[in-house]
């Protein structure tokens, strides 16, 4: 009958009507087969159903044996609701796990055929993410937060699975200005980041500042996309940039630019980028979002084995990923490395790569974001945290990978050797005397 809207089989009134049969049908399977295993003769099985009845049968079992668990972990192992997917990302070496994945197989490896669209900068990614033109995106860590709060753009539930990478970004400076590498000389000077809400932002203000510069009275900070980085050094439109990898050593690669300093310098294992995710796409795709999650888990614990940095180099080196000389690439993996000013420097840590969303994290990022007047009023800090950093989740996916997972999602640590205590956030962005 024309106009009318039928199921994909054909026996259903509509597709939801569908959808709940075939959930009813599984669980009713799920209970069978428990009620078969726990009381396998059927002549003893069939007299005490006719007894009890089948939902107090089941309602007695689920008194002694965890039943909806048990659905739940039969639920994991249903049907990927979506096969294909499009994951944008930017052209940087933070990306790696979501970009070898696919190269290496990870991603077939749990029945995904994933699309990685090269983005050209992060406001694309977060506005294709939001507009469900990407299923999820390599973002940058704070942008879930930001994007989760309403902050740059609409409020939308967003979480970050997992970390893409640690480490692995600099403070690169012009040729020109060589000799002049005390940050308290640096007044007047132009500096590019990634994006608003960005560690790169959050470090390069707090380097500053620790030097008693006002980052928003003192110097001119701006957005630059990552790509773009090296060109603006070269024309003299920045004299530096606090930015991810490859294009600090790339800036050294073409002669423009010399390596300040690693971040890795004022946070060592500071989070970076993230594999980003809305709420609603993981409601709505369950089963793909575990699988998904497991090849991006799995890609990231294969990155952080040193023995497979230069294969990495060579599968994220071509013009559809990175476009880099494997030189470039390989410098920045290895952490053997020419710093532009003639010196060879040796730190296999330049970049690492640990899954792993701590919480505490989320919280240090949160007191920046309020300490440059991002985001105002009274904060929630650890409920905020808890919603957008997925630590269960990827604590899960961890072990399946056979990685070891933290048995907590918080902890301590120091930027600048200044402690953070994240049970005391308010108490620490109080502490600072330069701040918006």
């Amino acid at each position: 009958m024309s106009g009318v809207s039928r199921c994909s089989c054909g026996a259903h009134s509509s597709q939801v009507a569908h959808d709940a049969d075939v959930e009813t049908r599984f669980t009713a399977a799920i209970d069978e087969a428990l009620l078969r295993a726990i009381v396998p003769d059927a002549r003893t099985r069939r007299a005490f159903l006719r007894a009890v009845g089948a939902g107090t049968a089941m309602a007695a079992l689920a008194d002694v044996f965890p039943l909806h668990t048990a659905r739940a972990l039969a639920a994991e192992t249903g049907p990927l609701e979506k096969k294909e997917l499009k994951i944008g990302f930017i052209p940087i070496t933070c990306a790696t796990p979501i970009i070898l994945a696919d190269p290496l197989g990870f991603y077939a490896k749990h029945g995904l055929k994933v699309e990685a669209i090269k983005t050209a900068g992060w406001a694309v990614i977060r506005d294709k993410s939001i507009n469900g033109e990407y299923d999820a995106a390599h973002m940058l860590s704070p942008m879930p937060l930001a994007i989760s709060l309403g902050a740059g753009a609409n409020a939308t539930p967003w979480t970050v699975p997992a970390i893409e990478n640690v480490n692995g970004q600099a403070i690169t400076l012009a040729m020109k200005h060589k000799d002049r590498r005390d940050p308290k000389s640096w007044k007047g000077m132009k500096f590019a980041v990634p994006f608003d809400y960005s560690m790169h932002n959050y470090l390069l203000r707090y380097y500053l500042a620790e030097h008693g510069l006002d980052p928003d009275q003192d110097v001119q900070i701006r957005a630059v996309p990552p790509p773009e980085m090296v060109a603006n050094l070269r024309a003299d439109n920045i004299d530096g940039y606090l930015g991810p990898d490859p294009f600090n050593q790339r800036a050294v690669y073409d002669g423009v630019g010399f390596i300040h300093l690693l971040t890795k310098e004022l946070w060592d294992g500071h989070p970076c980028c993230a594999f980003g995710a809305s709420r609603s796409f993981i409601d709505k795709n369950p089963n793909t979002f575990r699988a998904l999650l497991a090849a991006i888990v799995e890609a990231t614990g294969y990155a952080a084995k040193g023995e497979n940095r230069k294969q990495i180099a060579e599968a994220i080196a071509p013009a559809n990923y990175l476009n880099q000389p494997p030189v470039v690439l390989e410098q920045v993996l290895s952490g053997t490395y020419a710093d532009g000013l003639g010196g060879i420097k040796v730190d296999p840590k330049r970049i690492d790569f640990d899954p792993y969303p701590w919480h505490s994290m989320a919280i240090w990022m949160l007191t920046q974001m309020k300490r440059w007047g991002q985001v105002k009023g009274d904060l929630d800090y650890a409920k905020v945290a808890e919603q957008v950093f997925l630590a269960t989740d990827a604590a899960k996916a961890m072990r399946d990978q056979g990685l070891l997972a933290p048995a907590n999602t918080s902890k301590s640590f120091s930027v600048m050797g200044k402690p953070f205590d994240p049970a005391k956030p308010d108490a620490y962005l109080a502490s600072f005397a330069i701040k918006r």
